[in-house]
């Protein structure tokens, strides 16, 4: 029952990130609750299905693949901060090229976090997966990071091309000029230099959420993300 669970809440998840928009329910909604009220909606069902997602995982007969070690951990906990950093500082910023591809109040010219990638929260994901696929070992959790490693993998060129048909190539090419599709490509080839400071406020949200998740990582996940 337990592999009979965790495909059911691994399916109802990735489902649920499709047959919105093909059924229409997305743009029904949207109109409906406005963008931000979908976006807080959708949120709120990812987070309860995701949970479930973990906790189906956790409940999966365990047959290894690797030994946990404390160089993994050690690497999952330095990668954390940087995966929150970007969540943070992706969210909500103007961004034309992400899949959310919100184009108002962008500046080309002073990018923000868009010139040190222009897909914030897909490289998230992808540190985030892979840094627990290593220093997960089983084979339930391989499937459930290694999933979303290859999903957000793909996801980067899926949403770049998708962006780049929607804005049209020369609008496309001017206001990514400044920015990189790899972290601090845009900075090593000399096309972006940050000239602000990173906002406070959201760096200091970012060091919140990193602890709230440190503290409640063994009390709802079950276990000590810690070496």
């Amino acid at each position: 029952m337990g592999w009979i669970e965790f495909a059911l809440a691994m399916g109802v998840f990735l489902i649920s990130h499709r047959l919105p928009a093909m059924l229409g329910v997305k743009s029904k909604l949207t109109n409906a609750l406005g963008q931000r009220g979908y976006t807080v909606l959708f949120s709120v069902v990812s987070l309860v299905l995701l949970w479930w997602v973990f906790a189906a995982a956790g409940r999966a007969p365990v047959i290894p693949l690797w030994e946990q070690s404390a160089a993994a951990r050690w690497l999952l906990n330095l990668t954390m901060p940087v995966v929150i950093l970007l969540a943070v500082f992706g969210v909500g910023a103007p961004n034309p090229f992400a899949f959310e591809g919100r184009p108002q109040g962008f500046d080309p010219v002073h990018p923000g976090i868009v010139g040190l990638t222009r897909q914030p929260l897909l490289w998230a994901l992808i540190l985030w997966s892979g840094a627990h696929l290593l220093a997960n070992g089983d084979l339930a959790h391989v499937i459930l990071f290694g999933s979303f490693l290859l999903f957000s993998a793909m996801g980067l060129r899926i949403v770049e091309r998708r962006r780049r048909r929607i804005m049209g190539a020369d609008p496309w090419n001017e206001a990514a000029r400044r920015t990189g599709l790899v972290p601090f490509a845009a900075l090593l080839r000399g096309r972006w230099r940050p000239q602000a400071l990173p906002s406070l406020p959201r760096l200091g949200l970012a060091i919140g959420l990193w602890v709230v998740l440190l503290a409640l990582h063994a009390p709802v996940i079950g276990v000590s993300p810690l070496p």
